[in-house]
């Protein structure tokens, strides 16, 4: 019984350290359970409940069973920067803050989602005050961010 318990109790630490990011789940899904595939074509589509995949303990949502798939295929591809919060946050505040998942840029070949309401789009903060420096910033107070977790 006690080796059982054992392992059960590593499992379970084990369940509960294997996320290595902490997501913005908002409205349960990674990016509000838009389709981070569509990001990459340029376009911000809601996800479907048919189509769901779980990829460090977080859930994502897709338009297709393609999009699922190829996500399934290469997910750190289409994983948000800083765990899906607004990427000028992040940067200028060193703060989570929940996005807007209509507001989004790829740049690089990485996602980068934002705040966007109450007349307040921070991705056109993030141009217009050099997305370049500002993602340098973000990088840094992210690794600080996932520290204090």
């Amino acid at each position: 019984m006690k080796n059982k318990l054992t392992i059960l109790f590593l499992f379970f630490a084990f369940a509960l350290s294997a996320q290595q990011i902490d997501y913005n789940t908002a409205k349960s899904y990674v990016a509000e359970g838009y389709d981070v595939t569509e990001y990459f074509n340029n376009k911000a589509v809601k996800g479907d409940s048919k189509f769901i995949a779980t990829h460090d303990n977080v859930m994502y949502k897709f338009a297709t069973k393609a999009n699922l798939e190829k996500f399934n295929s290469n997910p750190k591809k289409f994983i948000p920067q800083y765990g899906g919060y607004c990427a000028y946050a992040v940067a200028v505040n060193s703060e989570k803050v929940d996005i807007n998942p209509k507001t989004f840029e790829v740049r690089d070949g990485k996602l980068y989602l934002f705040y966007n309401s109450w007349g307040i789009n921070t991705l056109d903060k993030w141009i217009e005050e050099d997305a370049k420096k500002l993602q340098v910033k973000a990088d840094v107070n992210w690794q600080k961010i996932k520290a204090k977790k």
